[in-house]
């Protein structure tokens, strides 16, 4: 397909240079005014867009293919909403090593992509669906593009700086990337980020076949691609430990003007600004459950929810898909959007009154009241 422009709000242009059917969607390398990224398009085009995001060394397939390929969720999101699952930068299938002297994106830079995207498409106001990392791009963007945004579904959500502790780990994390790629310890750090012990396996758990699928499709992710999208999420408050050597020059170039800028700042006073619908999924067992409550505590709570999600680590998405569907309709019906009929459900399907909390059926003025509720799904591994 040749180029083809659309534009966006001082954005300058953007463009699509490719487009191909990848798993049943169309993908598109959408160029932005930070790089090109990987769209992948699912469904009815014409219905309202839904935009996912995921989290660090992840893409559409790895995050989301859980959730998506649950039946419930298939019907009850597919027949409401267009997907566009958005790829970090590098992170699509057989992406190839994005160039050194390419400059690492801010998270405002990442958010900007996003209105880039919506631009492209001719987008309006959208829903959003965030894993973690993804999570805080989506909220950062909800935050900047406020009439752009008519609802909120986070998952383990990220929405502070990092403390010393996670920035330290972090760079740490960052210097095993740069010398050995997704390979080892890097790999196991990564699933212990997504996964509950239960499944990763440890002590008297065997590794679920969830986490051995996460565990190959790790093995595709180039090492400096996902480097830069850790660095781009991590705080830059001092200079980094590591860089690529090509990109030392850069560096203290680009440095003295963008420090500030590059930061992983904390949202907690802009999230006060909010109007839009929030849904906020957490496993009891995510290294981000803390920050997840803190989003809930300071979020209006007339427009908030919180499910936590118990014996689950914060990839919800693949770890206990089936946990967010009964959550996920109620607060859709809020919108006046619903789950067709079905003769023939899933077994395991928690689409049933005795799964979820009589007060979440009180309707008030957003449509739907949500409130706080632990959910737990038993599946066989």
């Amino acid at each position: 397909m040749g180029d083809s422009s659309g534009s966006g709000s001082g954005s300058g242009s953007v463009s699509v240079d490719v487009e191909r059917i990848s798993f049943g969607g169309k993908e598109h390398q959408v160029r932005t005014r930070c790089g090109s990224l990987s769209v992948a398009i699912y469904g009815d085009e014409d219905k309202p867009a839904l935009i996912t995001y995921p989290d660090i060394a992840l893409n559409h397939m790895s995050c989301f293919q859980g959730l998506f390929f649950c039946p419930e969720a298939a019907s009850l999101l597919l027949h409401n909403f267009c997907i566009y699952h958005i790829n970090p930068q590098g992170h699509e299938l057989g992406a190839a090593p994005i160039p050194s002297d390419v400059p690492v994106p801010s998270v405002e830079d990442l958010a900007d992509q996003v209105a880039d995207v919506l631009d492209f498409f001719g987008l309006g106001s959208v829903m959003c669906l965030g894993v973690t990392a993804g999570a805080y791009v989506l909220t950062l963007f909800a935050t900047k593009y406020r009439e752009r945004v008519i609802g909120l579904m986070l998952v383990s959500p990220l929405c502070r700086a990092p403390s010393w502790s996670e920035w330290l780990y972090n760079k740490v994390l960052l210097n095993l990337i740069y010398y050995y790629g997704t390979r080892g310890l890097v790999k196991e750090c990564l699933l212990q980020r997504y996964f509950s012990k239960k499944v990763h396996g440890s002590g008297h758990y065997l590794e679920s076949d969830i986490v051995q699928a996460c565990r190959n499709l790790l093995d595709e992710r180039q090492g400096e691609n996902i480097w830069r999208f850790l660095h781009s999420i991590n705080e830059y408050a001092l200079p980094p430990l590591i860089l690529f050597p090509s990109q030392w020059e850069y560096f203290i170039s680009w440095s003295s003007y963008k420090l500030h800028s590059i930061r992983r700042h904390d949202l907690t006073d802009a999230l006060r600004k909010l109007q839009c619908r929030t849904l906020i999924f957490v496993g009891e067992n995510s290294q981000f459950h803390e920050d997840a409550i803190h989003m809930t505590t300071k979020l209006d709570k007339r427009y908030c929810a919180l499910v936590e999600v118990q014996g689950c680590g914060s990839l919800v998405t693949e770890e206990q898909p089936h946990a967010m569907l009964m959550p996920m309709e109620y607060f859709l019906m809020g919108y006046g959007l619903y789950r067709p009929y079905q003769m023939n459900s899933s077994p395991r399907s928690p689409l049933s009154p005795c799964c979820i909390s009589p007060e979440l059926l009180s309707p008030e003025s957003m449509g739907v009241k949500l409130k706080p509720i632990k959910t737990q799904i038993a599946v066989d591994y």
